[in-house]
C-alpha cells in the first residue's frame, strides 16, 4: 500500500540531477568549460522548463556568481553574475546595470525564452551587446529528456511512479517541458484529494477528454 503525504516539491538543481540530451548538450558543455569561456558574456534560450534556471544554478555554483531576475536588476552586483528571464522584463529599469555588467566584462550569463537578437531594449548600445551574444539554444526536448524530465519532476514530490505512467505521458501531452511540469503538478495534487497512489489508471483518468 503507498501512503499519499502532503510533502512539498523539491527542486534539485544541482549537476548530478540535470538531465543531459542533445538539445542542451552544447549549453551544458560550454558551462562546465569555464572560466576557459572564449568570450565573457553568454546567454541561454528556450521555453518555460526548459532547464535554463537549471543551467545557471550549475553554472553559478562553479563562478560563484550572484544570480537576478532582469525585473528585479536595479544595480550591478560584483562579481559573476546571471541575470534571468531577460525578455520577460516589463520595461527598461533593468538596462542601464546590465550595460553596465557588460562594460565592466565581468563573467555574465543571461537567459531567455527567445534568441537574445530578439530581446526588446530602449538602449541601443545594449541592443548590439545582445546580438553579439554567444547564444545556446536548448532546442526541442526528445522522448528521453521529456522522461527523464518527468521521473525526476515525480521524485521531487517524493513519489515514485510505474514506467507505465511515464511512458504514457510521453505519448499523450504535448511535448512541451511546461505541459510535463503541470501534469505532474496535477496528478500529484489529484492523488492527495483522492488518498490515492499516482498509477496508471490516475494517469489516464486525467488525460481523459472531459465528458460532453
Amino acid at each position: 500500500m503507498q501512503f499519499i503525504l502532503p510533502i512539498p516539491p523539491r527542486d534539485n538543481l544541482t549537476r548530478a540531477d540535470f538531465i543531459a540530451a542533445p538539445g542542451n548538450q552544447r549549453a551544458l558543455t560550454f558551462l562546465e568549460s569555464f572560466p576557459h569561456w572564449p568570450a565573457p558574456a553568454a546567454a541561454l534560450h528556450g521555453p518555460s522548463a526548459s532547464g535554463k534556471s537549471h543551467l545557471v544554478q550549475i553554472w553559478a555554483r562553479a563562478a560563484k556568481a550572484t544570480v537576478v531576475r532582469a525585473a528585479e536588476l536595479t544595480e550591478a552586483p560584483l562579481g559573476a553574475v546571471a541575470v534571468e528571464d531577460i525578455d520577460a522584463a516589463p520595461g527598461d529599469t533593468h538596462e542601464r546595470a546590465l550595460f553596465d555588467l557588460f562594460e565592466r566584462g565581468t563573467p555574465l550569463l543571461l537567459t531567455g525564452r527567445t534568441h537574445p537578437a530578439l530581446w526588446r531594449v530602449a538602449l541601443p548600445d545594449l541592443a548590439s551587446r545582445h546580438a553579439a551574444l554567444l547564444a545556446f539554444d536548448l532546442g526541442a526536448p526528445d522522448d528521453a529528456l521529456l522522461a527523464g524530465l518527468a521521473a525526476k519532476l515525480f521524485a521531487d514530490r517524493q513519489l515514485a511512479v510505474p514506467e507505465a505512467v511515464i511512458r504514457t505521458m510521453i505519448a499523450r501531452l504535448d511535448r512541451d517541458p511546461a505541459a510535463i511540469r503541470d501534469f505532474v503538478a496535477q496528478a500529484d495534487a489529484q492523488a492527495l484529494s483522492e488518498k490515492r497512489p499516482v498509477n496508471l489508471a490516475l494517469i489516464r483518468e486525467l488525460l481523459a477528454p472531459p465528458l460532453p
